[in-house]
């Protein structure tokens, strides 16, 4: 078979939760003696990795017959140097797509759910016996995809961080978060547990709950983004979370859309422990305290979801 030397094909993985515990007691004996003395199924910890690595092996054999050939843990993704004629493969969970896609620019992702029994897989469109096929139409442009609108936060000493699901801004720990937030023309100075940045692919997770939780103190049984919103939309909707409201903080501006003519500003007034991550990933953060001002908006870069055939591009 012709091989693609213009492309280079990069596997992403991530340890199992068997490898998980094996680093964390050094040994599978001692992992496995602490899962039992626990009365928790060795069997599934077991199966689950041997599928996992199975799909891994059977991947790698795919991808080296059709070209240049990179395997790549997860925590190795923020310092890879991805190239622009890479394809990208994900085998894992939706959280490892999300969490993928974010140093990408515009390089296509196929995602393989490697457990269909076990994992729901929204963003894992493929089994590993569709893989070559996929590959081979990607190359050819053959393929639909779905396009994936990021959010950024910018900081006034210029950092950055891009956030495919949501961003969070607010208080390290369980402790209240002070800031002046401005949006479309007004602002006001606030005290709440933070504020949560969705985008369109992240508006069915934490952005749910959230509402989830309005709907039930306020007794409404439906809003217009109860189902999310479009994963291409150049939009994204911020919502503060547990707004205080007292003489010097209001409860004016607590939720609203972010548009590319509307972006969100906040300045922080915490002396310490202020945050901006994304993505759930807490360890990977930026600090927001006083003296920081950042904006929120829709990231220039967008991200590319290969799709099954038949559907449409959104």
């Amino acid at each position: 078979m012709q091989r693609n030397e213009d492309f280079r094909f990069v596997l992403v993985m991530r340890k199992s939760r068997l490898q998980e515990l094996i680093e964390r007691f050094n040994t599978w004996s001692q992992a496995k003696f602490y899962l039992e003395h626990n009365n928790v199924e060795v069997k599934d910890y077991l199966n689950e990795h041997n599928l996992y690595q199975k799909q891994l092996t059977e991947a790698e054999l795919i991808l080296k017959s059709l070209g240049r050939f990179q395997l790549l843990e997860r925590g190795l993704l923020p310092s890879y140097q991805f190239s622009p004629h890479d394809i990208v493969v994900v085998i894992g969970q939706d959280g490892l797509v999300a969490n993928t896609l974010k140093y990408l620019n515009g390089q296509p992702i196929i995602a393989i759910n490697p457990d269909p029994s076990r994992w729901d897989g929204k963003l894992l469109p493929f089994e590993i016996g569709q893989l070559k096929e996929t590959v081979i139409n990607t190359i050819n442009k053959k393929m639909p995809f779905k396009t994936v609108t990021f959010a950024q936060a910018t900081t006034n000493d210029g950092q950055s961080l891009l956030a495919v699901n949501d961003l969070f801004i607010g208080p390290k720990s369980h402790t209240s978060a002070r800031y002046i937030l401005q949006w479309s023309g007004t602002q006001e100075a606030q005290s709440s547990s933070g504020i949560i940045v969705s985008t369109g692919l992240g508006s069915t997770g934490w952005f749910q709950s959230i509402l989830a939780g309005a709907m039930a103190i306020t007794g409404e049984a439906s809003h217009p983004l109860l189902q999310g919103f479009s994963w291409s939309e150049r939009k994204l909707q911020f919502s503060v979370r547990e707004p205080f409201p007292s003489k010097t903080t209001g409860v004016a501006l607590t939720f609203g859309t972010i548009e590319p003519d509307s972006p969100l500003q906040l300045e922080s007034l915490m002396p310490e422990n202020g945050v901006i991550f994304s993505d759930g990933i807490e360890d990977d953060y930026l600090q927001f305290n006083a003296g920081c001002i950042t904006h929120i908006a829709i990231a220039d870069i967008q991200g590319q979801l290969i799709s099954q055939k038949g559907r449409q591009r959104i």
